[in-house]
């Protein structure tokens, strides 16, 4: 069962302002291969992600996006796939949690059969109901840019599926946590279906080096859904010199506020504006130069027991507004 979303009348009235003083500000330019500038405004969006707490059913997140003035988002497969129809999975295992050697081994079988389901259901799976859900977006306004699928671990004809579901979705690629395996690997599918193979990163600049050019080389059509926040609390560096350098091979940014590497505590999810993350300069930064790269919300730091996902990724958009003026 999916967390209830009930509004309590105090927090209903927090939501409503903040979406009131961002429901007359918009964004529609989005970026495709041919790369073509920015004519008004920059795109400020979200990951799905941000909603993990509440829900991960389609129609519920499209409602999120009107609540939040969202109309541009990176959706987690799991909620295309899930709307789609294919066969669920066990629940997956909580980080620390402590099972018998038994009871792993029993979730171990049933999550391979479960796996192969899956794999038989999206290697023959129509996309139809993909095509579906992307008029339903489009009639809301909402407009999915890309879709967290993370095949590369796949097989060949998953890997196909995901990139020809990505396109009925109407999105220019996948995102994929980086990898030097999964870049050489993916570039090649992404170049055969013409859609970006777009690559995630979290700490990993911070590793002794790392180098984002290793990554793109594989293929034209690698490019990066650059995380500011993990770049900042990897490295304490300013992402702008990132931005500035790979600006032609970012297709998107995960916006979050982190405390910087050497800080106490360092890398540390944080609320908007409390730590080291200079969103109000990355984004800025986007604007006067109209590079066509999707600003996405990923919420995550602890949400306060008195607000919801809803209102907080409300006021990180209200944020973004307020370092656009």
């Amino acid at each position: 069962m999916f967390k209830s979303r009930v509004l309590t009348t105090q927090s209903s009235l927090i939501l409503l302002t903040v979406v009131f003083s961002i429901s007359f500000w918009t964004c529609s330019t989005t970026k495709v291969p041919q790369k073509e500038k920015m004519s008004e405004g920059l795109t400020i969006g979200a990951i799905t992600y941000s909603w993990r707490s509440m829900s991960w059913d389609a129609k519920e997140v499209l409602e999120f996006c009107k609540e939040t003035g969202i109309t541009s988002i990176e959706m987690m497969g799991s909620v295309a796939e899930d709307y789609a129809g294919i066969p669920p999975a066990p629940p997956r295992l909580r980080r620390g949690e402590k099972i018998s050697p038994n009871e792993r081994t029993s979730y171990r079988k049933k999550l391979a059969i479960a796996n192969e389901a899956r794999r038989k259901w999206r290697i023959a799976a129509s996309m139809d109901k993909f095509k579906e859900l992307r008029k339903m977006y489009n009639a809301a306004g909402v407009n999915i840019h890309i879709v967290k699928f993370a095949p590369a671990r796949w097989t060949d004809e998953e890997i196909d599926y995901a990139f020809v579901a990505a396109k009925a979705l109407g999105a220019k690629g996948i995102t994929q946590e980086i990898g030097l395996e999964a870049a050489e690997k993916m570039g090649k599918f992404a170049e055969k279906h013409q859609l970006y193979a777009i690559f995630h990163n979290h700490l990993q600049p911070g590793e002794p080096g790392f180098n984002f050019d290793d990554y793109l080389a594989f293929s034209p059509m690698n490019m990066l859904n650059f995380d500011v926040g993990h770049y900042v609390g990897a490295t304490g560096k300013h992402p702008n010199e990132i931005i500035e350098k790979y600006h032609d091979r970012i297709v998107s940014l995960h916006l979050k506020d982190k405390t910087a590497k050497g800080k106490d505590p360092e890398n540390k999810n944080m609320p908007w504006g409390t730590g080291d993350t200079p969103i109000k300069e990355i984004l800025q930064l986007i604007q006067k130069n109209k590079w066509p790269i999707h600003c996405d919300v990923e919420l995550e730091y602890d949400i306060p027991a008195d607000s919801n996902a809803i209102i907080e990724t409300a006021k990180c958009v209200a944020f973004c507004k307020a370092a656009l003026r």
